[in-house]
């Protein structure tokens, strides 16, 4: 086993008892598991912020895996922050500082006061101002101070036998829509529809972006092929959820492409 994975359990060692912020992730389940291993299940709290623009299946992810553990869960909701209202490049950092003040006064109402979060050293790269929140709060980020990064976590779940090694990494709905325009929880909603409807398909870490009547699906360029011989039928399925013109993303999925210069 990893010796950075044995150095994180017992750095949960000890404490009377641990909160972990759970998406339901690779890298959460990992971590809850650890903190199930350091103090027992009986001494750990799963503590899932619901939100109105994450993706619906993410809720269900969490309640499955946290009862999969054995482990006490709890769903904390939380309203979109005034300062994301239109999408800011920083929505990020907004959002988790409030997502973690609610999660840490809702783990210590409980008896919890431990909160750790569950960001990787490839979240510590500089680009990601969630993580300055996360710090900001003074959550404990246990993956990041023992070297732990994504190939890391997906190697050690997969040793665990954790069913979500393999699991696609996912985002906020946030994410596919234009910077600095007003969210619409119909658009959201109308995203999530299309992924969803793209997802039955068989399609994996696929993204619908959102720009107005025009959608742009991102999917691995190993099921491009496969995804140009569904054209019309796709089309016409995301016609019906309202837009107007459909565009296949030539670079395919990548992070948050939204965010690049010329979207």
């Amino acid at each position: 086993m990893d010796p950075r994975y044995e150095a994180v359990v017992e750095s949960l060692r000890g404490a009377e008892a641990i909160s972990v912020a759970f998406s339901g992730g690779v890298d959460s389940t990992l971590l809850l598991a650890c903190a199930q291993l350091a103090v027992g299940a009986e001494r750990v709290l799963a503590l899932t912020a619901v939100t109105p623009y994450m993706v619906r299946q993410e809720i269900g992810d969490a309640l499955a895996l946290a009862a999969e553990l054995g482990v006490r869960h709890e769903l904390v909701e939380m309203d979109m922050p005034s300062a994301i209202e239109d999408n800011p490049h920083d929505r990020c950092y907004h959002c988790k500082h409030r997502m973690y003040e609610l999660l840490t006064e809702h783990a210590r109402l409980l008896g919890y006061p431990r909160l750790v979060d569950a960001s990787n050293l490839n979240d510590a790269d500089g680009s990601r101002p969630a993580l300055r929140a996360v710090r900001e709060v003074g959550v404990g980020t246990p993956f990041i101070a023992h070297g732990i990064d994504k190939d890391a976590v997906r190697a050690i779940s997969r040793e665990l036998n954790l069913s979500t090694w393999q699991k696609p990494s996912n985002a906020c709905l946030l994410t596919r829509l234009r910077h600095n325009q007003p969210v619409s929880m119909r658009e959201l909603q109308r995203i999530e529809e299309a992924e969803r409807h793209l997802e039955g398909l068989g399609f994996e870490s696929v993204r619908v972006r959102s720009h107005g009547n025009l959608a742009r699906i991102e999917v691995a360029a190993c099921q491009r092929e496969r995804l140009m011989a569904q054209a019309d039928a796709i089309g016409a399925a995301l016609r019906e959820l309202g837009f107007r013109h459909i565009t296949v993303d030539l670079f395919g999925y990548h992070h948050d492409s939204m965010a690049e210069p010329g979207d």
